[in-house]
Formats: C-alpha cells, structure tokens, sequence
C-alpha cells in the first residue's frame, strides 16, 4: 500500500519557521522525485518545490526560493521541507506528492501519481 503521510504543520508568527516532513512507503522511493504542493483557501493547488531522490536535483517556485529547503533522507525515505521567514501568505495546506523522475524533474500536478493527505500551516501577522 503507497503511503504519504506528512507532518510538523502547525501555527507559526509571521518570521517563524516550521518543519514539514512526508514519510513514504509502498513505492521504489529512489525512482520517484517528491514534490511538495500547497493550497491556500479560495486558490488554486501550487508547486512549491521539488526534490529527485536518487540524485538530490531540487526546484523551487520564486515565492520560496531562499526561504524554503527541501531535503531528503533516503534511508529514511523521508523528504523534508524547512520553511524559514515565514510570512501569512505562505498560509495553506501543504501536500506532499509522489511522481516518477525521468529526464527532468516533474513541475505540473499531473506529473503525480501519489499524495498525501495534507497538513496546515498556519502563519500569523
């Protein structure tokens, strides 16, 4: 059975910093790269980075980039998200997502074939 399971949401001051971790299992984890998506209410599901796990490649959307850290423990098959200066628009529900690395890393949500169920991250003005 795949599973994504992801924690360390929670409430945080604006300035904050917050952990997120995605836990997987029930796939070959160093085919896959993991991506964490987010969903803020009354908006659309967006990328906020990207990890391929057999060769540590990332990406990250220009709302985050200097910001955010995504990291991966393979012999955990764990992949973290560290979010620093947070600020209240990176207000949403964050989503850890599974897609299979080929040439590039994967960018669209079509990309992914597993999620998890999402955790929220609440910052404060």
């Amino acid at each position: 059975e795949v599973q994504l399971v992801e924690s360390g949401g929670g409430l945080v001051q604006a300035g904050g910093s917050l952990r997120l971790s995605c836990a997987a299992s029930g796939f070959p984890f160093p085919d896959y790269a993991i991506g964490w998506f987010r969903q803020a209410p009354g908006k659309e599901r967006e990328g906020v980075s990207c990890i391929g796990v057999i060769d540590g490649s990332t990406y990250y959307a220009d709302s985050v980039k200097g910001r955010f850290t995504i990291s991966s423990d393979n012999a955990k098959n764990t992949v973290y998200l560290q979010m620093n200066s947070l600020n209240p628009e990176d207000t949403a529900v964050y989503y850890c997502a599974a897609g299979l690395y080929g040439d590039q890393l994967p960018f669209n949500e079509y990309e992914y074939e597993y999620w998890g169920q999402g955790t929220q991250v609440t910052v404060s003005s």
